[in-house]
């Protein structure tokens, strides 16, 4: 199996080659077109600030590819949040696969949320086997709102979208690399997604 995790200076990345390791397999990096098209498996990784981010996926001509990949393709943490319609981070227009916009946590809270949370509801193959109210990692200030393509929630504030899914696109406001033994089990199941 072809796993490319998606190369365009967005971090965490070494944590998720060593995740997919541990899984017996191996993902390489690349912001080659062809060799992402080409992939079984993409995963879209994404540690930093939105519009930054954005800028250089639009740079690599990767902003226009990234929503026509027709494998199964994985969005972690800001990652995901740039698959959505925008973000109120540095006001940026995302890659509109998510039909919802990324909005701040309220000055109620601590931001960022930093630190292990539950998810519940969980309601995709991404979450075969894994129970309700299991502790996954966050690290984060702005959040997906609930919307139609929910497939999890966490509560930090209110009850948001801890993870996303349309068709062939999987996001996660948490970090599964980085999630313990949950985590793992949620790559393995995006891994075997056919």
């Amino acid at each position: 199996m072809k796993i490319v995790i998606i190369n365009y200076g967005a971090g965490n990345i070494q944590s998720i080659k060593f995740a997919i390791q541990r899984l017996g397999y191996e993902a390489v990096l690349s912001d080659n077109v062809e060799e992402i098209k080409a992939a079984d498996k993409v995963i879209f990784p994404g540690v930093g600030e939105a519009s930054s981010a954005m800028k250089k996926l639009r740079e690599s001509g990767l902003d226009k590819l990234v929503p026509t990949l027709k494998q199964p393709v994985f969005g972690i943490c800001l990652g995901m949040q740039l698959m959505c319609n925008s973000s109120e981070e540095g006001n940026t227009v995302g890659l509109g696969i998510f039909n919802v916009d990324v909005i701040k946590f309220s000055n109620r809270v601590k931001v960022p949320q930093i630190g292990w949370n539950q998810i519940t509801n969980l309601k995709s193959n991404l979450f075969k086997e894994i129970a309700e109210k299991e502790y996954i990692y966050l690290v984060h200030s702005f959040y997906a709102p609930l919307c139609k393509e929910t497939i999890a929630e966490a509560e930090y504030d209110i009850s948001y979208s801890a993870a996303l899914q349309k068709d062939n696109f999987y996001g996660t406001q948490f970090h599964p690399e980085k999630s313990s033994s949950v985590g793992e089990k949620i790559l393995k199941n995006f891994l075997e997604i056919v």
